[in-house]
């Protein structure tokens, strides 16, 4: 009876450890969903939001072509729009270079580790939304707005010799490209699409890394805070180039921050959150996986009892050791009931 009972034991811990096994199982399966095997249909759910993307971006290119309005500039206005014309120290055409193929490289780097397409795809997304919102609504603003840039002046008057009309308002008998982005300062164009595309990167180290994880280890603040350090060195080389003014900048990277923050939210849970590692399509298959598998659970519970009971065999329908032994010892149980009874 001793040695029964140990065996039985031993049993029923195999049977907890195939469950367990196979739970993990389940997940791992889940997250090998590819863009092979799934993502065509991923994209296909989703064709509304990219064909609102395409739309945002014809926008974009319209609002930048566009005359900005310009500003009434009188001559005591001057005195601080005087600075130098200098070249970019971050160009434009670096712009999306670090605010929306740095992520994505990061975004595909996760991909090849844990080969979850619902990452990968509501990632680009939602980066693009943010970059792409973002830029929609500077480039309004500067357009409405129609700011002098802190270095109008040398715009406006290349030759250093001004030129008012009867109203004081500048006649500017510079460049035309060079007159259209001098009235484009508010807010900065390069601050508001760093944030929007590094801001949604720090988001998504954040939860990929659980930094809020509440154990304490700080040191992941560094990956998070390192994004928001080089937009925020973006925004600083804007002022010192005398391309923008301080309000620019600071305007510009609170518009882009909070657009990501809100794109972000779209698709994964906010960094704290316990399933934030993760968007929310996965949790629903996950959730729908399990709902199938519990489905199926009870049909495979009556039909090894329905196996057993009519057949009288020791071995599941399948043919699962740990079954075996469960029910042999059911079954000696039962058999021994009535010997009992008779003794």
């Amino acid at each position: 009876m001793a040695w029964g009972r140990l065996g039985s034991l031993f049993s029923f811990c195999n049977f907890r450890s195939v469950f367990q096994v196979s739970g993990e199982q389940r997940q791992i399966d889940l997250g090998a969903h590819t863009i092979k095997s799934h993502g065509a249909a991923v994209a296909r759910n989703h064709m509304h939001d990219w064909t609102i993307l395409v739309f945002l971006g014809v926008i974009e290119i319209i609002l930048y072509a566009i005359h900005p309005f310009y500003r009434f500039v009188g001559k005591d206005m001057m005195d601080d729009l005087k600075y130098p014309m200098k070249d970019n120290t971050v160009p434009v055409w670096a712009v999306p270079m670090y605010a929306v193929l740095l992520p994505i490289v990061v975004f595909l780097l996760f991909y090849w580790r844990r080969r979850c397409v619902y990452d990968l795809h509501h990632s680009i997304l939602g980066l693009l939304f943010a970059v792409l919102i973002t830029g929609v609504i500077t480039d309004a603003i500067k357009n409405a707005v129609g700011r002098p840039r802190p270095d109008f002046f040398w715009r406006c008057f290349p030759d250093g010799v001004e030129a008012y009309d009867q109203w004081g308002d500048v006649i500017c008998h510079g460049k035309d490209s060079d007159i259209k982005e001098g009235h484009k300062s508010f807010p900065s164009g390069h601050t508001s699409w760093s944030f929007a595309g590094l801001g949604f990167l720090s988001l998504y180290l954040s939860g990929k890394i659980k930094a809020f994880d509440r154990r304490g280890h700080v040191a992941k603040l560094c990956i998070v805070f390192l994004p928001l350090l080089v937009a925020s060195l973006v925004g600083v080389s804007r002022v010192d180039d005398y391309w923008h003014h301080w309000q620019d900048v600071f305007a510009g990277g609170i518009l882009g921050l909070v657009v990501a923050t809100f794109c972000y939210c779209q698709f994964f849970a906010l960094p704290y959150h316990e399933q934030g590692w993760r968007p929310y399509a996965y949790f629903r298959a996950l959730e729908e996986s399990r709902g199938n598998s519990t489905a199926v659970g009870p049909t495979n519970s009556m039909n090894v009892q329905y196996h057993q009971n009519s057949n009288g065999q020791s071995r599941g329908p399948n043919g699962e050791m740990f079954t075996a032994f469960s029910l042999d010892q059911n079954s000696r149980s039962t058999l021994d009931d009535p010997e009992l009874g008779r003794r």
